[in-house]
């Protein structure tokens, strides 16, 4: 039997109650002594000891079969760092790429994403970064409260990304290397927290999937509500 909206807002709200309560809902970010050119790499030594959490769910929490996607996170006091791993079984890819520019609509294909925010007191406005296998990258000025004049594809954070694809293991990995200036006015330090959301969508067709670190419970992964926390510790 169908929800009633009521019920519905009912069961999201729970939900979303939940998921802030919970300490998985943090990502840490371990300091790095020095920057680096971004491998997508993550048996490097830059990549190899650093903290992760997993996504292996859907937009509704149900658990998506296979392999998770791990997410990897660093940081200098000039960039943030994120790296993902991306078991797949078939790939859905743009065809004719051009890494050299910003791609519309990427979403579309096969690609990591990571939403981002520094407002706590504002959650509806952040950044949105995404890779996809081949190197092609978008990012977003978003403000959830002022859709019609929000920047958009506009906005242009500077940040850099690396690709690459193990076909042999049917694997994918997506980094990013994006200035701290693009995301936050603070100077960043240890125990500064950001608002942080980290999606993948892979496959084409009936294997097509939305992976979710913090389910958002819905038909978007544009809920800031459910985001998670980035957490910047020094080890």
């Amino acid at each position: 039997m169908p929800l009633t909206r009521r019920a519905l807002i009912q069961s999201v709200s729970a939900t979303l109650a939940l998921a802030a309560a919970d300490p998985a809902a943090v990502l840490e970010s371990s300091l790095s002594p020095r920057d680096a050119e971004p491998s997508a790499d993550p048996s490097s030594e830059f990549w190899a000891a650093a903290p992760r959490v997993t996504a292996g769910r859907n937009y509704q929490n149900q658990p998506i079969p296979g392999a998770p996607t791990e997410i990897r996170s660093r940081w200098t006091p000039q960039y943030l760092y994120l790296l993902y791993t991306c078991p797949y079984d078939e790939l859905n890819l743009k065809p004719d790429p051009n890494p050299a520019a910003e791609t519309r609509e990427l979403w579309n294909w096969d690609v990591a994403e990571a939403f981002i925010g520094s407002d706590y007191d504002h959650i509806g406005r952040y950044k949105e970064f995404q890779v996809s296998p081949q190197g092609e990258w978008v990012d977003l000025e978003i403000d959830r409260d002022n859709s019609k004049n929000q920047p958009g594809m506009a906005w242009n954070s500077g940040y850099t990304v690396k690709a690459r694809i193990d076909a042999a293991h049917k694997i994918w990995y997506g980094e990013m290397r994006i200035p701290f200036r693009a995301i936050d006015a603070r100077t960043p330090q240890e125990g500064r927290e950001l608002r942080i959301g980290l999606f993948r969508i892979s496959g084409v067709g009936e294997k097509k999937a939305f992976y979710a670190w913090r389910p958002p419970m819905g038909t978007s992964f544009h809920v800031p509500q459910a985001f998670g926390t980035l957490r910047l510790r020094k080890t």
